[in-house]
């Protein structure tokens, strides 16, 4: 049967103090409305409406990558409306049709999936996503019948003695066939205090058309809303809590799970062991039998086999297997190191290739260069890349030695097998097999100290 989902996302928010839309706040490195997109497409869902109001524009930005239409709510007048607002997306579709929020990430797919399939085969109108909670206070109350179909809904503030001790509670999602939604939706009205129109109203509507309405229940935790920034936080813990153990259930080593943050879509192997406090972001992709001592901070990076890294930052950029990185290393966007290689403690590098077996110990910046494999760069060298105007290369073959304290000002090539004295300034290019000094000759005078009245 044919399946689609409208996620609303329309609402301002202003209980998270922003300002930038609710649903663009992130948990684990990724927008709520992008998670509830992300986990309904893993669901199988044909078609997917996101309705959205209040900077439209900026929930657009966030969500052009996925496939998905629009539907705009000018003025926010209630859920009911909301749908009402995605009518030209449902209209002629026959099936079903779930609504979520996007400011609830922590549905998973295969909820939705199940959700579906007893919406499906209970041949309900309607289908209510419930939870069950110790203290419902505040929540709408599900009403069943003995069959179990759901009779009502009843906001708490209308509740009875008897109803108020249900702690069944509506989580605000639903899935519906999509010719009894499109029927039903035109009947609401907005006859009410807040004079807005309620999503909950075609449940009655439904009803007293003889409608079957169903009440699929799940953990309270899949429905949790975020209205502020303390329940941002509660739902990043919530998820970066499944990601810690969906890692560990494949083989991954965390020391200390409370305090490793791993965004949504990460990839880390099996053998790789993580101290506490590593972020990982993005699409960084982190291979086999790696150990990330504490403390650093990976983005959008690539990296293999039997890399060891220490309290150091690596963004958009390849790690070669069998490298060490920091100590305080500094690695930029646009870098690739290679293989059994060494970044030492406070070396930075940007938009440069480095080659296999190559050692930059510590102390030193390289940027827009090519490095080739075998070489050996001592403590404090710079890649002097920028000339005030524009960023120039350098070009180091392979086996070099670069001694300390040498400057490399770009564009310059230094040729493979090739030696650069400590202290070097080095501004033309070293031929092949060659020793390089550019240093002025040490002078001495003798007595200069006493002479100038500096002795002590």
């Amino acid at each position: 049967m044919y399946k689609c989902a409208i996620i609303l996302a329309a609402g301002e928010g202003k209980r998270m103090k922003s300002s930038i839309p609710k649903v663009l706040h992130k948990v684990c490195g990724k927008e709520m409305v992008n998670i509830v997109i992300d986990v309904v497409e893993e669901s199988r869902v044909e078609n997917i409406d996101v309705v959205i109001g209040r900077e439209a524009e900026k929930v657009k930005d966030a969500t052009f990558k996925k496939n998905v239409a629009y539907s705009f709510q000018q003025k926010q007048l209630g859920t009911g409306h909301a749908v009402m607002c995605a009518k030209d997306f449902l209209r002629g579709k026959k099936g079903s049709v779930a609504i979520f929020t996007g400011d609830a990430p922590l549905i998973t797919s295969e909820t939705i999936a199940k959700l579906f399939d007893f919406h499906e085969n209970g041949r309900y109108k309607a289908t209510i996503v419930t939870s069950i909670v110790d203290n419902p206070e505040g929540y709408g109350r599900i009403i069943r019948q003995k069959d179990g179909q759901v009779c009502k809904i009843v906001e708490h503030k209308d509740c009875n003695e008897e109803e108020l001790k249900v702690n069944e509670i509506n989580s605000g999602m639903y899935c519906f066939d999509i010719e009894s939604l499109m029927s039903s939706i035109d009947r609401l009205n907005n006859n009410n205090a807040q004079g807005e129109y309620y999503l909950t109203d075609v449940i009655e509507i439904l009803k007293s058309h003889e409608g079957k309405v169903g009440g699929f229940s799940i953990p309270f935790e899949e429905t949790m809303g975020v209205n502020s920034r303390i329940q941002l936080s509660q739902a990043e813990k919530v998820m970066r809590s499944r990601i810690n153990r969906k890692h560990m259930e494949n083989g991954v080593t965390l020391i200390d799970p409370d305090n490793t943050y791993i965004g949504l879509d990460v990839q880390i192997e099996n053998d790789t062991i993580i101290y506490p406090g590593n972020v990982l972001q993005g699409n960084t992709i982190i291979k086999r039998e790696c150990i990330l001592y504490p403390n650093s901070r990976i983005d959008n990076s690539v990296i293999n086999e039997n890399v060891t890294i220490q309290s150091s930052v690596i963004l958009d950029s390849k790690i070669g297997c069998n490298t060490t990185v920091g100590p305080y290393a500094y690695i930029r966007p646009q870098t690739t190191i290679g293989k059994s290689a060494r970044i030492g403690d406070f070396v930075e590098v940007k938009k440069s290739t480095i080659g296999d077996n190559t050692k930059v110990s510590h102390l030193t910046y390289i940027g827009d260069a090519e490095i080739g494999s075998g070489c050996n760069f001592g403590c404090g060298t710079v890649v002097v890349n920028y000339d005030g105007k524009v960023k120039n290369k350098t070009i180091i073959g392979d086996n070099s030695f670069i001694g300390c304290n040498t400057n490399l000002v770009s564009p310059v090539t230094v040729k493979s097998n090739t030696y650069i004295a400590a202290g070097s300034t080095i501004t033309k290019e070293v031929p092949e097999g060659a020793l390089a000094i550019a240093r002025a000759r040490q002078k001495n005078i003798e007595g200069w100290v006493e002479k100038k009245g500096l002795k002590k």
